[in-house]
């Protein structure tokens, strides 16, 4: 609590402590229209200005603060601080608190120093209130067996394991301890309003615990929830909104109509334009704007902009979900029971549809209709298209897309979240071993099926999906070239800071190259945006069951380890991989191994480089010129394109392309010429 109670005298002698009214005071605060039926329940700091406090009733134990300085509002207007036209019950008021237009009444609140409350219906606290800690959110699947309970500190990490670890009941068990633990900690009679918090023209409050520069104004009904605003990243609850049983993250933005109901809405995450949830989980920086969603978890980025768009009984994240976009779980006889997985950075068109049960490869795009219960986990970055009411998928192109490069560009650049402490452990990175473990799959898999059907087949069928023959070869190419060009940046990254005068000697070479590490090698997954290695998570885990980890704190420092530990846990999986590949162990790499794996690398970075550079050029095509120009003949279109989409040459992502190709040439060639030294 920051008011003036119980502050050291040291510092402000006038307001440590607090004293009963006297005589004087109470007479001229009944002159002013105040009333209480015991005028002794009520006590000040000291320096309290009795002329502050107007036309309000008083009752249960009170405490009030000095009231000195003014107020601003929106349109430069301001006022003094103090109390007028309210109903106070078993409250503690700090220093330069503004509360007026009190229609019913203020109960149970610590509200602390220079909060501003003006024309609202209610706000109480009844009986001993979590504040939405401990609220079962049953997420993914409708019928239950995956709920979080959800608690002020959530990360998407620790609700990944709650809802998608059920194998292992021990952890689980251990987990909903602690949370148990944590939710009786904050359980409390008394709600507070943190330092600096406005609540403006608001109905009704009730259960709800608010932070520090937090902004309400114009909510409907805001009922059993925490809002965990700081005063470096505030939270916004805007006009119309409605919630319940909720928790809320600093830099979050909820408005416009929003209704949500048993939902923990992440750092930096926006739902607007009456967009609706239920038992919904959100992480950092999603967005929700004029769709619903229901029972899903959404992991960081995941965003949906239309009106039409039902997001359902998934997991999800880095997606975006275009108009129209919905999924279904109702083929069902025993309950909406199934779910279904779309992975990290996928996109789906206007219109598109998913029949659950189904999995979706990260990065990949959907477009149509899918009935077939697929699972192209292992085959991503690709098109998932509808045709003739088959599922057709094409391997591997999305690699090539613009669109692609550009979402994991921009993720890094819309991080929105400022607060000190960031709740998730986010990775951005495209290529990674989770995703290239996946293409060296879908190499095996796709040279399997061809082995397999033999060469005349003119379309594979894998997992419900069909797989043209042409796109089957294309798909391994692409793969090969991802491969290549992870391999060599994590290459060349181990080896970009040698002295001036490179290496001495092969063996200085392979002690460079020898990993730090055991772990990392073998499986990854993604904790909904962290990346770890299967080891160190299993390590955890066991760890969880054990007791070694008994605090969420010590849950926190486990995922945050493995976030910090990435580069050398992806150095120990991309030399297994590189040992493999070359068929020798890193003590036994010579200085032409490394020349032939950076060649590898400068011709798979051309070789994409380019290809994006093909895919941008359709930008400027004749065809995305139409309707440029509208009153005008050719010439005016193009002058109309070019002023306002640019010119090709010009624009910036283009000019990084090629500016990436002499770079990462010339980075190739230099170390190369290092390594002819070695020779």
């Amino acid at each position: 609590m920051t008011s003036g109670f119980g502050r050291d005298p040291k510092h402000d002698k006038r307001r440590s402590g607090t004293r009963p009214l006297s005589s004087e005071e109470i007479a001229r605060l009944t002159g002013q229209g105040c009333s209480c039926a015991d005028w002794s329940k009520v006590q000040v700091a000291e320096g309290f200005d009795a002329g502050t406090v107007k036309s309000t009733h008083f009752s249960g134990n009170v405490k009030l603060g000095v009231f000195e300085k003014r107020v601003s509002f929106f349109g430069g207007v301001t006022k003094p601080t103090g109390i007028s036209n309210a109903t106070i019950h078993n409250c503690t008021i700090g220093n330069n608190v503004y509360i007026d237009q009190i229609r019913n009444y203020i109960a149970n609140y610590i509200i602390e120093d220079d909060v501003l409350i003006e024309n609202i219906d209610l706000l109480a606290v009844e009986g001993e209130s979590s504040f939405g800690n401990g609220t079962e959110v049953a997420v993914v699947n409708e019928a239950g067996g995956r709920e979080i309970p959800i608690y002020d500190h959530l990360s998407a990490h620790t609700a990944y394991i709650i809802a998608f670890y059920r194998h292992k009941p021990k952890v689980i068990e251990n987990l909903q301890k602690m949370i148990s633990a944590y939710t009786r900690s904050v359980t409390s009679p008394m709600g507070v309003l943190g330092a600096g918090a406005k609540l403006i023209n608001c109905r009704i409050i009730k259960n709800v615990k608010v932070g520090p520069a937090s902004v309400i104004e114009g909510a409907n009904r805001l009922e059993n929830g925490s809002i965990n605003s700081c005063p470096e990243d505030p939270v916004y609850i805007g006009p119309g909104v409605f919630a319940e049983d909720f928790i809320c993250c600093s830099g979050c933005k909820i408005t416009d109509g929003t209704i949500i109901c048993k939902c923990f809405v992440g750092q930096g995450t926006v739902l607007a334009k009456q967009y609706s949830a239920e038992n919904s989980v959100y992480f950092a920086n999603c967005g929700g704007f004029h769709g619903e969603a229901c029972a899903i978890f959404a992991g960081p980025y995941t965003v949906t902009h239309h009106k039409s768009t039902l997001l359902i009984a998934g997991l999800f994240s880095f997606i975006n979900a275009g108009s129209g976009t919905n999924q279904s779980n109702h083929m069902y006889k025993l309950g909406p029971v199934h779910q279904g997985v779309v992975e990290r950075g996928s996109k789906t068109a206007s219109d598109s549809y998913m029949l659950w049960p189904a999995k979706v490869g990260a990065f990949t795009v959907v477009m149509g209709r899918h009935y077939r219960n697929s699972d192209t986990s292992d085959l991503p970055f690709s098109y998932l298209i509808e045709h003739e009411d088959e599922s057709i998928l094409v391997p591997g192109v999305n690699l090539r897309s613009v669109g692609t490069i550009r979402d994991a560009r921009k993720w890094p650049r819309r991080d929105r979240r400022k607060s000190p402490k960031k709740l998730d452990y986010i990775n951005f990175k495209l290529l990674s071993p989770y995703t290239i473990q996946k293409m060296l799959n879908g190499c095996r898999l796709l040279a399997n099926l061809k082995a397999t059907s033999g060469e005349s087949t003119e379309y594979f069928t894998y997992h419900s999906v069909k797989i043209k023959n042409t796109s089957l070869d294309r798909g391994i190419r692409f793969y090969e070239i991802g491969i290549d060009k992870f391999l060599g940046n994590c290459l060349i990254k181990r080896l970009e800071n040698p002295s001036k005068a490179g290496f001495k000697s092969v063996d200085e070479l392979r002690a460079v190259l020898s990993p730090e590490t055991n772990i990392g090698p073998g499986k990854w997954v993604d904790l909904a945006g962290l990346f770890a290695p299967e080891e160190s998570v299993q390590k955890m885990l066991s760890d969880i069951e054990n007791g070694t980890i008994s605090t969420l704190e010590q849950a926190t420092e486990a995922f945050q380890s493995m976030y910090e530990n990435y580069p050398a846990y992806e150095w120990a999986w991309a030399a297994n991989i590189l040992q493999e590949r070359l068929g020798k162990t890193v003590e036994k790499m010579t200085a032409d191994d490394i020349i032939e794996l950076v060649t590898k690398w400068k011709t798979a970075v051309i070789d994409l480089d380019r290809m994006l550079y093909a895919d941008a050029q359709k930008e400027f095509a004749a065809t995305a010129q139409t309707g440029f120009g509208l009153d005008g003949e050719e010439e005016t279109k193009h002058s109309d394109f070019e002023q306002v989409r640019g010119t090709f040459e010009k624009n910036s992502f283009v000019c990084e392309i090629e500016k990436h190709i002499i770079s990462k040439t010339t980075l190739g060639d230099e170390l190369i010429s290092r390594m002819e030294k070695l020779r």
